[in-house]
């Protein structure tokens, strides 16, 4: 993934378009996070229900709270600590610096940290909060490879693509999503396992 590619997609993201952006688990659906008409875009593109949240992904997970796009208990950081970046979404207190369509009024968000460097590169040259959502209509699979993304998303989208990252995974798995305050995982996936028993020891 060269120099020219990372910038491109940047450029898109803060313009307000909507960027494919690859990760460690799926090919993500990226926006301005901090931009309601642009979250507006990924609910159209995907079709995807309004009462559904949007997660969203920065470079680190001090950067949601320098940035102060969330607030966080001390386990919620221990939590980030052990598990970020990594295939995980983090559930957090919101600040009102996230527009309510995002996260359907809820008060909590999903804040993932990608573990992959291109995704990582991406979110540092964007400079905002990135959704961080599959780059699939809602209701079709998940999509490891560019070719696997329906038309109606790229036609959208810029794309950024990084195929080489997913010579390794054998099956598509989503990041788990866990919510720390309710002491549940939201959604099981990539080291569901771990973080399970991270949650009876904590």
């Amino acid at each position: 993934m060269n120099d020219d590619a990372l910038e491109r997609a940047a450029r898109a993201i803060r313009a307000g378009e909507l960027v494919v952006y690859p990760t460690e688990t799926v090919y993500g659906l990226g926006a301005d996070g901090l931009d309601a008409d642009a979250v507006e875009r990924v609910f159209e593109a995907k079709g995807r229900d309004r009462s559904k949240p949007i997660s969203v992904a920065v470079p680190t997970f001090e950067t949601a709270l320098e940035e102060d796009y969330v607030r966080a208990s001390d386990r919620e950081r221990a939590f980030a600590d052990e598990f970020l970046p990594g295939p995980v979404t983090l559930l957090c207190e919101r600040t009102e610096a996230l527009p309510d369509v995002l996260t359907a009024g809820r008060e909590r968000v999903g804040i993932r940290v990608p573990g992959c460097e291109p995704a990582l590169a991406f979110l540092e040259r964007a400079e905002r909060p990135v959704t961080a959502t599959s780059a699939n209509v809602s209701g079709e699979p998940s999509a490891r490879q560019v070719e696997d993304i329906g038309q109606r998303v790229l036609d959208e989208a810029v794309v950024l693509e990084a195929d080489d990252l997913y010579e390794s995974i054998d099956e598509t798995v989503p990041s788990t999503v866990v919510d720390l305050e309710a002491g549940t995982i939201h959604r099981r996936g990539a080291l569901a396992d771990e973080i399970e028993a991270w949650l009876e020891a904590n």
